[in-house]
């Protein structure tokens, strides 16, 4: 039984017709890229990074990345990657989730062989129910895929703790062995900074220093140094929930030309924000 879109009027509408409309205007907002995508699907796209907020307050910087994934060539299969925010265990999901746009399916094939390989990973739909990092990447990507809607199917993957760097070889395996031509999307926002998230380390100038700390490790992600960019994460105690995907990511490519697409805080959508709460936001595309 597929998962059912359990935050659908949270994080965005559960109206497919207002949802439909709430992502138009990600694309247009002031934020975002300032028009929709054009389908000629003529690039090629190894994997983007992209936010797993509210759309209302990170959705326009979604459509950055989402506006690529509608321009480029279609896959096999999406390999979803968002943080397990509740607990350890590194689950993939082999029944799929609703969304108000309707079923996206698993490429079960993909799935089932991985799950062979690694023995960190469950399938484990429990796992999935609660979490919400894969879910708010799906109706953008229906979204951008309406042409493509009955080919679309993904692998959606949480994760805890895990061998990041077995993971990825593992994935590379199952891609060769398969002959499947794969986009990668790592749901992920970056520091979490304030009181509300236990996460104090400066109090002067805020805005600066989160900026140069979220600054400092996408430039380590553009670099596809994931070494480098976990022992900044863990030496700046970082609070990029999603960075056990990035780092899989980073080890799954050999190379490719990577671009910031867009980046804001959700303090900067507050009019004389003081930051004493902040969410970064970032698009990061890899061709």
């Amino acid at each position: 039984m597929a998962r059912k879109p359990v935050f659908a009027g949270q994080f965005y509408e559960k109206n497919d017709v207002l949802l439909d409309k709430q992502i138009t205007d990600c694309f247009n907002d002031k934020n975002g890229p300032g028009d929709l995508p054009i389908n000629k699907r003529s690039k090629k796209l190894q994997a983007i990074i992209a936010p797993h907020a509210g759309y209302m307050f990170s959705g326009p910087c979604a459509a950055w990345a989402y506006k690529e994934i509608a321009e480029s060539e279609f896959p096999d299969v999406y390999i979803i990657i968002g943080p397990n925010h509740h607990s350890h265990i590194n689950a993939v999901s082999l029944d799929g989730y609703e969304t108000p746009f309707g079923l996206v399916r698993v490429d079960k094939e993909f799935a089932t062989a991985l799950l062979e390989k690694n023995s960190e990973l469950a399938a484990d739909e429990k796992a999935h129910e609660e979490e919400h990092s894969i879910e708010v990447q799906l109706p953008f990507l229906q979204y951008v895929t309406k042409d493509k809607m009955h080919e679309l199917k993904m692998v959606p993957i949480i994760l805890g703790d895990i061998d990041y760097k077995k993971l990825a070889t593992d994935i590379k395996e199952v891609i060769v062995e398969q002959n499947k031509k794969v986009v990668f999307i790592i749901s992920s926002d970056f520091t979490h900074y304030g009181r509300l998230y236990h996460h104090v380390p400066f109090s002067d100038n805020p805005k600066e220093k989160i900026y140069t700390s979220d600054r400092d490790a996408i430039d380590l992600i553009e670099k596809l140094d994931p070494e480098g960019f976990m022992k900044y994460f863990e030496e700046h105690m970082m609070t990029i929930c999603g960075y056990m995907g990035i780092a899989v990511l980073l080890k799954s490519l050999k190379s490719a030309k990577v671009s910031l697409e867009q980046y804001y805080t959700s303090a900067d959508l507050e009019e004389n924000s003081r930051y004493l709460n902040s969410v970064s936001y970032a698009a990061i595309i890899f061709n």
